[in-house]
């Protein structure tokens, strides 16, 4: 596994000490830092730049979903997990829409490494000793990731893996791709076992033009459509995959405030309509971290990740 580096925030010491001596039972964990207020945390956590932070809710001069907030803007590479003593789901629920998994402190000795392992390896994790249950409409938390890629073959890569997981499943997919990439997309569906040329006659399937302007109301239509095409087709509860280039191409473009008007779309979409699962791809940025508004575009997303 490789080297992990942990910011840990929460204000009550021995509790604190109990985690620390937990994660230093793991050599590939490394507490790099502690904060005992919900500032001094983020302070911390833009000056560090961790792998993961793990963070209480009830903290002192910063509550832990306002940190999480303002620590998406400033460390957005970090993976969230919350430790908190608080059961409500609404809570919980809130905190996936901000992080990447919860651990009610109730259970902190059995589940704390079990949850990293679980964040890190791109999963979520919310404790079973909970009544909240990820797997209901009015619990889902918001799937909006951004994917920095390294290049255009781990970008197509990306595209397809998302799609065909949708189709193979039997739920939808839209996506905007650029006219040049087509042709790829669909040898790596192909590839994947998604018979993709089928699932567009039925209209589970939407490849559109990434250098069309998007249409937000259009929009809607067309996942309420996408959803009634796969239901038809005997998925009870079917997943709308949306995906795409175009704000990655707007930003690279150095048009950042077109990119956010359709990153706050998504978010907004992702959040309203809980079976739609959003991932943004974007090129690897260079130079600055905040270039064109960048820490801002990151926080519109659930999760931030590359390859």
């Amino acid at each position: 596994m490789p080297f992990r580096r942990i910011l840990v925030i929460e204000d009550y010491e021995p509790f604190r000490r109990l985690i620390c001596r937990e994660l230093r039972r793991r050599s590939e964990f490394e507490v790099v830092g502690q904060a005992a207020d919900g500032l001094q945390g983020v302070e911390l956590a833009e000056s560090l730049q961790p792998d993961m932070i793990l963070l209480d809710l009830g903290l002192p001069k910063l509550n832990g979903l306002e940190a999480a907030r303002r620590i998406r803007r400033l460390a957005p590479g970090a993976k969230l997990l919350f430790v908190s003593q608080e059961s409500s789901s609404d809570i919980v629920r809130e905190t996936l829409r901000l992080g990447n998994g919860y651990v009610h402190k109730e259970c902190g000795k059995t589940d704390l490494l079990p949850a990293i392992d679980a964040v890190l390896a791109g999963n979520r994790f919310v404790s079973s000793s909970l009544s909240f249950r990820e797997d209901t409409e009015s619990d889902a938390p918001c799937r909006h990731q951004l994917l920095f890629c390294s290049n255009d073959g781990v970008l197509l890569d990306a595209l397809a893996d998302f799609i065909a997981t949708a189709l193979n499943s039997g739920s939808a997919a839209i996506a905007w791709i650029t006219e040049s990439h087509r042709d790829s997309i669909l040898r790596r569906l192909t590839e994947r076992g998604a018979d993709v040329e089928t699932a567009m006659k039925r209209r589970t399937c939407v490849l559109a033009d990434a250098a069309e302007i998007l249409d937000p109301a259009g929009i809607l239509s067309t996942i309420d459509s996408l959803r009634e095409a796969a239901t038809r087709q005997g998925t009870q509860h079917p997943r709308i995959a949306v995906t795409g280039e175009r704000a990655g191409r707007l930003w690279m473009e150095g048009k950042p405030d077109l990119a956010m008007q359709i990153e706050q779309f998504c978010n907004e979409l992702a959040r309203s309509r809980h079976d739609v699962d959003v991932l943004c791809l974007y090129p690897v940025p260079f130079g600055k971290q905040d270039d064109h508004g960048l820490n801002s575009i990151c926080a519109e997303h659930s999760d931030v990740s590359s390859r």
